[in-house]
């Protein structure tokens, strides 16, 4: 499996407004977002609000505007994230949840191809779906503070 740039991008800005939010500030202007992930202010638009509409994110326009989370971060699960981006977490249609298309083969049941794509679908998506942004900002901070790194976003902008 291979997540698309979009939903690199769209992860990393979540667990960025996510630090940020653990670091006190509320709203974290996507210019400096951008700049801290160098990802073009264009694009990152339109993944913001791609999670904006999605109801993962709020936004507030103006100098001192910025993003922030509109959900709780221990409700967050990544898989979600991923499912909104990118669409299904199976590698083959025949073995998705969400988007099931009967393959070419002709006994589906007996599929060898199926049934190790169903295994891997599940394992990626326990993974994914097991993990809540908080448990991803902790770990991070937790990675920043052992190994004596400032974290990004410190204080009010």
């Amino acid at each position: 499996m291979q997540i698309s740039k979009r939903c690199e991008y769209a992860l990393r800005a979540l667990i960025d407004i996510g630090i940020a939010h653990e670091l006190g500030r509320e709203l974290l202007p996507i210019a400096e977002l951008a700049e801290h992930e160098t990802i073009s202010v264009k694009f990152l638009e339109q993944i913001l609000l791609q999670l904006k509409e999605a109801g993962y994110l709020d936004s507030k326009r103006g100098k001192h505007g910025g993003y922030a989370l509109r959900k709780p971060m221990q409700l967050v699960k990544m898989g979600e994230i991923v499912r909104l981006i990118d669409g299904p977490l199976a590698p083959i249609k025949c073995a998705s949840k969400t988007a099931y298309e009967r393959c070419s083969c002709p006994d589906e049941e007996h599929c060898g191809l199926r049934m190790l794509m169903l295994d891997v679908r599940s394992a990626v998506s326990d993974i994914l779906d097991r993990h809540t942004l908080q448990d991803i900002v902790r770990v991070t901070m937790r990675k920043l503070k052992r190994d004596r790194i400032l974290p990004p976003f410190r204080g009010p902008a």
